[in-house]
Order: C-alpha cells, then structure tokens, then sequence
C-alpha cells in the first residue's frame, strides 16, 4: 500500500492494530454504510493486509501487522509516520604514489544533483549494516574490502536555508582502506573518480564533508549529530 490510505480503511486498521480480533460491527465505529465498509474490507483483504477467520472474525495479516504497525494513531486522521531514513556510508581510501586518495561519487540524480561525495546506500529489509556496506561498495564502485571497519553511526538533519526540514539521515559509517578492484567510473545516478586528499573537500561537494573526512582522522564513536542549512536541494 502507498503512503495515502482512504480515512475508512485507516480506521479499520486502527481498530485492529488495538486488538486481536473484531467484528464487522466492532470495526465500523463510525456506522458507515454496509455496502461502503464491506468494499473497504474487501480491498484490504485483497491487498492480505487484514484477513477474515473461520469464527467471521477479523485480524490483521503478518503483513498487516508490520504495515500498520508504521501507523501514527494518536494526532488526527490515521497516517504512516514519517521516520528518518537508514543509510550506510562507505570512505574508500588507498595510498596512490605515497598520497592518499578517496573513492568519490557524482551525483546525477535528484536531489543534490551534481554533488560530489562518499559511497552511500540504503539499508534494505532485514540486511545487517556490515552486509549493506559491502554490497554498496561493490555495487556502486566495482570495489570490495576484506576489512570494513565501522567507525559512528552520523545522524545528520537538513534544512533549507528557511528552516524547512528537507531530510533526517542516520548513516552507518564504514572505513575501506586500499580496497580490492578496479573503480567503476559510471553507474546509473552517478560517477565515481579517485579523488586525492587536498581536492576532497574542493568543487561542488556536499555540505558535510569537511566533516566526514575529519572523521576518518579522529575516529569518533557512538553517535554523533549535526544540523545543515543549504541553499540548493
């Protein structure tokens, strides 16, 4: 199901997420008509976000559960809560002539389009935070790294510069150091490129870099959290 859920369905939803089982009767609270509640039934029973039993009961399916279990049911109309997103970040690093240099992306996706920064990527379902650093790297750049250390977990909030928040990002961070492989130079979304250390934090970069390469030099760990203004998004 999308972010948008019809005001009925979210309050059968409701209903059922407060308890075990209910009946029809239990779960049209408002006394909407037969007709109207029984379609809104059936299309959550098609989508199996809820099921009916045996007894004519009704509950939510395992699905269900997990579904609106994301359900903000205490501020007005029933709505997925907004939550931040989980990321990794990957710092690939290697010594080239005596000079270390960094595994970098162009960003040619919105938003920040054009920015340079790290390797990053989304956590998926049920995948551990050293597994997701492992395939983003591969993934993304060719690389791979025997020796992934993980060294903070960033949580960083973004606003525009009207104070309006844009993102809320927890990043798992990872070191590479001189990771195995030829670099990719292009992926759908991006670039990558070897960047040496004096022109990281130089050119169109992301707003937090300064930072996260500070990071590889005083390794940090536990949590660490940081506001941003930008100007462009």
């Amino acid at each position: 199901m999308g972010k948008d859920i019809h005001d009925i369905q979210g309050a059968i939803l409701k209903g059922l997420l407060l308890r075990e089982t209910a009946r029809f009767s239990e779960l049209n609270v408002d006394n909407v008509s037969s007709d109207q509640f029984t379609f809104h039934l059936k299309q959550l029973t098609e989508q199996r976000i809820i099921e009916k039993t045996q007894e004519g009961l009704y509950k939510l399916t395992v699905s269900g559960k997990e579904y609106a279990n994301r359900f903000d049911i205490d501020s007005g109309p029933i709505q997925i809560e907004k939550q931040a997103k989980l990321s990794v970040m990957v710092i690939a690093s290697r010594i080239n002539d005596g000079k270390r240099e960094y595994a970098m992306q162009t960003r040619l996706k919105q938003p920040f389009f054009g920015y340079r920064g790290f390797i990053t990527g989304k956590m998926r379902m049920g995948e551990s935070v050293f597994d997701t650093a492992a395939r983003e790297l591969t993934e993304e750049t060719g690389l791979m790294s025997s020796s992934l250390e993980h060294i903070t977990i960033y949580h960083e909030r973004i606003f525009s510069l009207e104070k309006k928040l844009l993102e809320d990002k927890y990043f798992f961070i990872f070191l590479a150091e001189d990771p195995e492989g030829n670099l990719i130079s292009d992926f759908q979304g991006g670039k990558n490129e070897w960047v040496p250390e004096e022109k990281v934090v130089l050119g169109n970069v992301f707003y937090d870099l300064a930072d996260l390469l500070a990071l590889t030099k005083n390794k940090n760990p536990g949590l660490l959290e940081k506001d941003y203004f930008v100007e462009r998004y």
